[in-house]
């Protein structure tokens, strides 16, 4: 890169806008004082005009019957800076001191007029004159408020000091400008700029190798806005490592379970066939279980068809009809419980003809993962599960609730992420993962609408 490049880049990072605004707005600030300071200043230059001429007046009202020579006279003209001045009072008016010859006046001011407004005026029309005028500056004179003193006096001694004035004034601002900018560029560069760099060059080095743990950002311990934005930050990395682990893990699961779901497809195949043969048995036990078997191996080699197609990214979306939900809670109820002697209430809190808008195949599994779920938290104790369902406007409300111990606080916060979420021991956490992606592709919600030693409900929210 090139040095203009550089100098380029530098003025467009963040600590050299910094600087460049401060000084702007320093010197602006500085341009709002000087305004007015201006206009003081040539008010208090043409009040110390006045007094000077009023001090020359008393001198001349000293003097035998007013005469004094020629040569004072230039002589009190010369210190006071006026051509002519002129004693006013209520009923007259008195020429003290005067050149021989008269002069035309250019423009009249009264300071008795003290608006600011006018001060300003005044001020700006005198530095931008650059010819020079003769003004009548016309001065109450103090303690005698019907007296006034008059003079006639060049405008361009006052226009220089005015701008020798302005121009102290510019460098001192500068100087003051500079100063607070570079006083105001460390502290933000030491709160602000520094510590964003921070933030940036960790989230660099994240985005390149998120896997890397030292790539994370360690917290300051700041209390400020900028210590809550590196917790975050660890927040979310932590959370985007573990997601990316779980990618990886699902990625590896997915393979295996394509393969294995090949095979025991295969397995299951072999094993339908012999159910059809027990199914010829007359036997009244043979002809009661028969049913329930072959309904499970059905189930069975439609998960593994399905498992494959996922495995080639051709899960279906949700085909959506209208069924009733009593049949389908029936067959959940004989794939989760083992036997129908189980010490588990059963509680079916619907009418008979209740009927549930939705892809049943899906339903089916989004219900026995969250009943087995229920069955597992019973561990086998007497209890009770009730499953309850209500249409409104918009939606259909099922609602499972168990008398099991309730979720542990642990399990509740990664309920449904996959090997996160499993409240058993050992367990992989992939089924309440499964119902709520399946719930989520209909367009719906679930969760857990309470938890507690009384037990745990689960809420499905779907569209109708």
């Amino acid at each position: 890169m090139s040095y203009f490049g550089k100098v380029a880049k530098g003025f467009r990072s963040l600590s050299a806008r910094l600087l460049l605004l401060t000084v702007l707005f320093v010197m602006l600030a500085e341009i709002l004082i000087f305004v007015p300071s201006i206009a003081f200043f040539r008010e208090n230059y043409l009040v110390k005009k006045a007094e000077f001429a009023h001090l020359a007046s008393l001198a001349l009202l000293a003097s035998p019957d007013l005469m004094v020579s020629k040569e004072l006279k230039e002589e009190l003209l010369f210190r006071v800076g006026a051509r002519s001045i002129v004693f006013r009072s209520a009923n007259s008016s008195m020429l003290m001191l005067s050149e021989d010859m008269p002069v035309s006046v250019d423009a009249s001011y009264d300071l008795s007029q003290k608006s600011a407004f006018i001060l300003i005026e005044d001020a700006l029309v005198t530095l931008m004159n650059s010819e020079n005028r003769i003004i009548r500056v016309t001065s109450p004179i103090e303690n005698s408020p019907t007296s006034s003193l008059e003079m006639v006096i060049d405008e361009s001694p006052l226009r220089v000091e005015m701008l020798e004035y302005s121009w102290n004034i510019f460098r001192l601002s500068l100087v003051i400008s500079l100063l607070t900018a570079f006083l105001v560029y460390l502290s933000l560069h030491w709160l602000m700029v520094r510590p964003m760099g921070r933030l940036s060059a960790s989230m660099i080095a994240f985005r390149r190798s998120p896997e890397n743990v030292a790539s994370g950002i360690v917290p300051s311990g700041r209390t400020d806005e900028i210590g809550a934005a590196e917790r975050e930050l660890e927040i979310m990395q932590t959370r985007l490592r573990f997601a990316l682990k779980q990618k990886d893990h699902l990625a590896a699961l997915g393979v295996a379970v394509t393969k294995i779901s090949h095979d025991l497809r295969n397995i299951l195949s072999t094993s339908h066939l012999v159910s059809d043969s027990l199914a010829k048995i007359d036997d009244p036990m043979v002809q009661k279980i028969v049913p329930r078997l072959v309904g499970s191996i059905d189930r069975a080699i439609e998960l593994c068809n399905h498992t494959l197609r996922f495995g080639r990214a051709e899960e279906h979306s949700p085909r959506r009809e209208r069924f009733l939900l009593l049949l389908l809670i029936n067959e959940v109820k004989a794939t989760v419980l083992q036997t129908d002697a189980e010490d588990i209430d059963w509680v079916n809190d619907f009418d008979d003809d209740f009927d549930v808008f939705a892809d049943r195949e899906h339903m089916y599994r989004i219900l026995m993962n969250i009943c087995r779920n229920s069955i597992e938290a019973l561990s086998g104790q007497h209890g009770k599960i009730k499953i309850s369902a209500v249409n409104t406007e918009t939606e259909t409300v099922i609602r499972v609730v168990d008398t099991g111990p309730g979720i542990p606080p642990r399990a509740r916060e990664h309920l449904f992420e996959p090997f996160a979420g499993s409240v058993k021991t050992g367990g992989t956490g992939l089924g309440l993962s499964i119902a709520r992606e399946l719930v989520i592709a209909h367009g719906g919600e679930i969760e857990v609408e309470f938890t507690g030693e009384t037990g745990t409900c689960f809420r499905i929210l779907l569209p109708n």
